[in-house]
């Protein structure tokens, strides 16, 4: 139910994004180059099933469905995402920051890895990792979709919090 209301909320972010991906904007000919300029990102809120703080932009694709899909996440410093496993292969780029990555099912930043700009990294499905972000980071995550995550601990889920 939770994975659900979580891409429940990655298909409201698409629509607040106004973009279904290159290759569906109006007018769009699949002969064409898509080029997205930084100051084209439409940054919004993360979904709910990500903690606070963080914002997203969709440059193509649709996160929520089969198929390829591109997205960036900036994280304020600081920013920690739990020990989780997404269903999908993962792949990263860092665009700017230090994303910090971390194996396991327990929270270790002594056992992470800094990925400083420019960085890339992939880890299977179903790896269990951590990350968090030094300084203001921003990571391109690009996939193959449905994208979700699932937490290791369900009580580090976001959506489980009470308000």
């Amino acid at each position: 139910m939770k994975r659900l209301q979580g891409l429940a909320m990655v298909a409201v972010l698409l629509a607040a994004c106004g973009r279904g991906g290159a290759g569906q904007e109006e007018g769009h000919d699949s002969e064409r180059a898509s080029v997205i300029v930084p100051q084209q990102c439409k940054w919004l809120n993360a979904p709910a099933l990500l903690p606070s703080g963080a914002r997203v932009a969709v440059l193509e694709g649709d996160p929520t469905k089969p198929g390829p899909f591109v997205m960036r996440l900036r994280m304020p410093d600081g920013y920690r995402i739990p020990p989780h496993t997404h269903p999908q292969p993962e792949r990263i780029t860092v665009i700017s920051g230090t994303f910090n990555l971390g194996m396991g099912d327990r929270f270790d930043a002594a056992k992470g890895q800094a990925m400083p700009a420019g960085s890339f990294g992939t880890w299977p499905a179903g790896m269990k990792h951590f990350v968090w972000a030094k300084g203001e980071t921003v990571i391109q995550l690009h996939g193959t979709g449905p994208w979700s995550l699932t937490y290791v601990n369900p009580d580090d889920d976001p959506r489980s919090k009470k308000n």
